[in-house]
């Protein structure tokens, strides 16, 4: 892939930085704040380090691609102004990009957890489908971007600080339960929570998706891929003018 071009150990660093910013955030979070989790999860340095890291392989799929949208057509202007392209696949080929790093770190995961616990529960099997929505919401998110990105260039700076906001908002480093009960609802407004919060029960504790909630994620997800898309191809016009 273009971003481990020319590097020393290419795209083997798929595989060395997701686990060297699990190494790191356990440490912060579990060693040195003494972060601990919910009752229903063994309270051990591993099983800490397994809840964070499917957190923020979440987060990652959905940032990653995200922070990267409002530059994709500035800097493909030659798409835009030189030949006939299909503009619309360019936040498809960044979501690809993201997807592939998200499942070599889930084979890291899964290696993690089958020397401390053995065989995955069966419900991990379902991952797929309750990170699936994730995905179209991902791709309705990014298409919008790609388009503000060209008429608002200060969008880039305003949304590298909103993930940022959004990782310290969304269940990666503490449970939904933690947070006083009159401020859990705005935790749950957050897109990434259901799958976050679901995707954990599933792979740790074995729990099948609660499949109303899933159902909703999945409508949400549709609602935003559509609207992103048709503002997509609605603004599309005047990108050549505008750059």
């Amino acid at each position: 892939m273009g971003r481990y071009k020319g590097s020393l150990l290419g795209v083997l660093w798929s595989f060395v930085t997701p686990v060297l910013m699990l190494v790191i955030y356990t440490f912060v979070f579990r060693t040195a704040f003494n972060a601990k989790w919910g009752d229903q999860y063994a309270d051990s340095v591993g099983n800490f380090a397994l809840i964070l890291f499917m957190g923020l392989i979440i987060f990652s799929l959905f940032s990653e691609s995200v922070t990267k949208a409002p530059s994709l057509i500035i800097n493909n202007v030659n798409f835009v102004k030189k030949i006939v392209f299909p503009l619309e696949v360019l936040p498809v080929v960044t979501l690809g990009a993201s997807i592939f790093h998200a499942f070599t770190s889930i084979l890291v995961w899964f290696f993690g957890y089958v020397l401390m616990h053995g065989a995955p529960p069966l419900a991990a099997l379902l991952l797929p489908f309750i990170i699936l929505p994730l995905l179209f919401f991902t791709l309705g998110v990014s298409w919008l971007l790609a388009s503000l990105g060209v008429y608002l260039r200060d969008i880039s700076q305003v949304i590298g600080i909103g993930c940022q906001a959004l990782m310290f908002m969304s269940p990666i480093f503490y449970p939904v339960s933690a947070l006083p009960e009159k401020y859990q609802w705005i935790i749950m407004l957050n897109p990434l929570t259901i799958v976050i919060e679901q995707g954990r029960n599933c792979l740790l504790l074995g729990v099948f998706p609660e499949w109303r909630t899933l159902l909703s994620a999945y409508v949400l997800a549709f609602l935003a891929a559509w609207f992103g898309y048709a503002w997509f191809q609605k603004t599309r016009k005047g990108f050549a003018d505008v750059i």
